[in-house]
């Protein structure tokens, strides 16, 4: 795809709500705190968010988004994100681009939650609701959310060549057959919804509680085994066995969780723009990873 060079910035964002939004143009156009990578944030007034796709593989999911967003809201027991308005494409952004309902609530940080048990009982609930909302006409595992949902075999030797590079730094063989062991542990199952990048960063917590789900973008139809994660991510010890008895999925599921996990922490460990705090964290989540197979294979 056409990736041009884009550099998104709240002039930017001022120039298109003022000439395809007018009835916005009075409102304070400021960054979030935080305005992600895959896209950019920005305020819009008190009650809104921009959202502008950073590069030409994530404006595939403005459109998804859009469409299916509002589709999922009632079925599920957590606020998602609400789309108000759609933008198009123009000669200084090349995609289309998104707004938003605003959602209060902060990114899920261990200390910003008064139970992780718990936290781990309401987005379990969260991810089986949306395991059960009517799968037919949604997106099948594809470009646009970079095959999530699809066979863990479209990363084979991405994440061979990782676990190769990373020789020294983690248990190389340990890897490879808890890779192997995912990769063995086929998907038979009907296509379900699953949201594809439950991350911390996409958890918002109010009062230490779990209070919102957000950004859809790998969103799809297909193996919701992606969805497991968190489980290693983010959960540890007790919170973690919590989350995998309430979300109660079998053993190859949650097999193949792992191998989610383990290419994602393998690629970004080995990756070049991996600073030395990240590559640690990665390589913690894989000696996680590789622990859980041990305990439970």
């Amino acid at each position: 795809m056409h990736d041009p060079k884009v550099d998104i910035d709240t002039d930017l964002v001022r120039r298109l709500v003022d000439t395809q939004f007018p009835e916005w143009r009075h409102l304070p156009v400021r960054p979030v705190a935080f305005g992600g990578w895959d896209n950019r944030t920005f305020h819009l007034g008190d009650e809104m968010t921009v959202r502008l796709p950073s590069a030409a593989p994530y404006s595939l999911q403005v459109e998804k988004e859009q469409r299916w967003l509002p589709r999922l809201a009632p079925h599920l027991p957590l606020p998602i994100p609400a789309p108000l308005a759609m933008g198009e494409p123009v000669a200084f952004y090349p995609w289309h681009w998104s707004v938003y309902r605003w959602i209060e609530g902060e990114t899920a940080r261990t200390a910003r939650i008064a139970d992780l048990r718990a936290l781990a009982v309401t987005l379990a609930d969260f991810l089986v609701a949306l395991k059960r909302i009517n799968p037919a006409g949604g997106p099948a595992p594809g470009q646009h959310n970079f095959y999530r949902g699809g066979p863990l075999t479209v990363y084979d030797g991405e994440a061979r060549q990782a676990i190769a590079a990373l020789e020294g730094e983690i248990d190389t063989q340990a890897a490879t057959t808890v890779w192997e062991a995912a990769l063995a542990a086929t998907w038979h199952g009907s296509p379900v919804w699953f949201h594809g990048d439950v991350a911390s960063g996409n958890l918002l917590v109010e009062d230490g509680r779990l209070s919102a789900v957000i950004d859809f973008g790998t969103s799809g139809v297909g193996d919701p085994s992606c969805d497991l994660a968190i489980a290693w991510t983010f959960f540890e010890g007790e919170s973690r066995e919590v989350f995998r008895t309430r979300i109660a999925v079998d053993r190859a599921t949650w097999a193949r969780g792992r191998g989610w996990t383990l290419w994602k922490a393998l690629i970004t460990a080995a990756g070049h723009d991996a600073n030395q705090a990240e590559a640690e964290r990665q390589r913690r989540v894989i000696d996680e990873v590789l622990a859980d197979h041990e305990r439970w294979a």
